[in-house]
This record gives structure tokens, C-alpha cells and sequence, in this order.
């Protein structure tokens, strides 16, 4: 069983699951899309589809297959730019191997400042939850922004409509100009406030994250793979060891000469 993705990045990855079905390398796999747009591309390519309620109790999927916005050194992401935060998560989160798919640019220091963190309210008094999100110690410096027009843009468009999810919900986008002190903390004081479905941030559910890079090469992070590089400062205590044991080396060599 795979869980399908949503986003420009899944596009691809749901496009060749259904070439090597219809080619026959594939064969006995259900799939359960995250968003109305990728159940509709499924249905195209013919692919078998269940939803979470078909599995049984205890059962989980093999494998989840999407992509980020932004992914930082401990391999916590933000999601939810194609406005499909809440139903990749549920997927996600029951998938025995979620694999992260992005290219270089997604990845960064710290979650906040190169991608919005976007959070899933109800349009019940939507201003209402802004503010109190916004509020949010835990996300100091943060700007919201309701998302305007097409749920899948990220765009605040003046006299645009809310943006609608397909859950019938509205997107707040913060907006940070300094990284997110306490990931987890943000996370847990998100899901606590009344008027919150769901937050972008994706933590301690990443199995794998494949980077492509423009060369056309690529690199994996996670199980079986390198240690998270990017963000990481340079360790120079290799080559300060080496330094003292060259010093060493010559000074008793000098020594032997008086």
C-alpha cells in the first residue's frame, strides 16, 4: 500500500507509479491520495485506490511518497503549499517509510524564513483564530496571512475570495523572518488553540529525504543514507588533532637533535 502525495514534486511520483503499473513491474499495490487532485489524477492512470477507513486495525501503508517546502538539518519539514496539509499528514503519519522527495533549494537552516508555515483553521470566525495564532509565544515574530484565491497557490491575492482546502477549510500562512526557535514547541501550541485542524510542520516522521540537485545527481538523507549535511557547522576537530600530532611528531623530533 502507498500513500500518494499532492504538490508539483508528487505529480511526478504519482505519474510513475502509474507508468510501472501499466508496464507490469508493478502489481498488487493500493494507493491512498492525499488531496481531490491526485485522487483524480490516480483515477487517470488508472491506479487502485482505498482510503485510510479500508485498512484494518493495526494495518499500515508500506510507504508514503511526497514532497516539502522546506526541510531543515534534524529533517522536520514544512508542508502544505499545495494546500493539502491536513490529509498528507493523516496519510503520512500511518506509513511504515515516508520519503521526502525536494530539490536543493528546499532545504535550510532553520523552518520559517524560506517558506511560510501554513495552518489549516475553520472558516468559523477566521479572524478570530488569526489573532490567536499569531499570539502565539511559541511563534513570536510571525505574520499571518489568510491565503487568497487557489488553495494550491501560497499567494495572498487582494480582493481574492479565501482560499478553500479540500476539507472546506481556510489557510493561514505565517510568515517568519527569523527561524522558528522551538519547532515542537510551535507545533504543540498550534494544535491547542481552538479553530486550528492542522499545522504544516512535519516533524519526527521522515524516513528518507532525496534531494535532486542541477547537475541531475542525487543524494540521500535519513535511514540508509548520509546524516542530514546541510546547516550542520564544519567540524574542524579532525584537523586540529592532526595539527597537534604533526606539532608533537616534530618537536620530539627536534628534541632528538639537542
Amino acid at each position: 500500500m502507498v500513500g500518494l502525495g499532492t504538490g508539483s514534486t508528487a505529480y511526478f511520483a504519482v505519474e510513475r507509479v502509474g507508468a510501472k503499473l501499466k508496464s507490469g513491474e508493478l502489481k498488487d499495490i493500493k494507493c491512498i491520495p492525499t488531496s481531490v487532485k491526485t485522487k483524480e489524477q490516480a483515477e487517470k492512470l488508472k491506479i487502485p485506490l482505498i482510503t485510510l477507513d479500508d485498512l484494518k486495525k493495526g494495518e499500515m501503508l508500506d510507504v508514503a511518497i511526497d514532497g516539502a517546502d522546506a526541510v531543515d538539518p534534524d529533517m522536520c519539514l514544512i508542508k502544505g503549499g499545495g494546500g493539502a496539509l491536513h490529509r498528507e499528514k493523516m496519510v503520512e503519519v500511518m506509513s511504515k517509510k515516508f520519503i521526502c522527495i525536494v530539490d536543493e533549494t528546499k532545504l535550510c537552516t532553520g523552518l520559517g524564513p524560506s517558506f511560510p508555515l501554513p495552518v489549516e483553521i475553520t472558516p468559523f470566525c477566521h479572524e478570530h483564530t488569526m489573532r490567536v495564532v499569531a499570539g502565539l509565544p511559541e511563534l513570536a515574530g510571525c505574520t499571518a496571512v489568510l491565503r487568497t484565491g487557489d488553495c494550491s497557490n501560497n499567494k495572498s491575492a487582494p480582493g481574492e475570495k479565501p482560499a478553500v482546502t479540500d476539507n472546506g477549510n481556510y489557510i493561514v500562512d505565517l510568515h517568519f523572518k527569523k527561524p522558528i526557535a522551538d519547532v515542537t514547541a510551535a507545533a504543540v501550541a498550534l494544535k491547542k488553540v481552538v479553530g486550528v485542524v492542522d499545522h504544516g510542520i512535519f516533524q519526527g516522521m521522515t524516513y528518507q529525504t532525496i534531494i535532486a540537485y542541477k547537475d541531475g545527481s542525487c543524494k540521500v538523507a535519513g535511514k540508509l543514507g548520509s546524516a542530514p549535511w546541510w546547516g550542520k557547522p564544519p567540524n574542524y576537530w579532525p584537523y586540529v588533532f592532526s595539527a597537534f600530532a604533526i606539532a608533537h611528531v616534530g618537536l620530539v623530533a627536534m628534541k632528538g637533535k639537542f
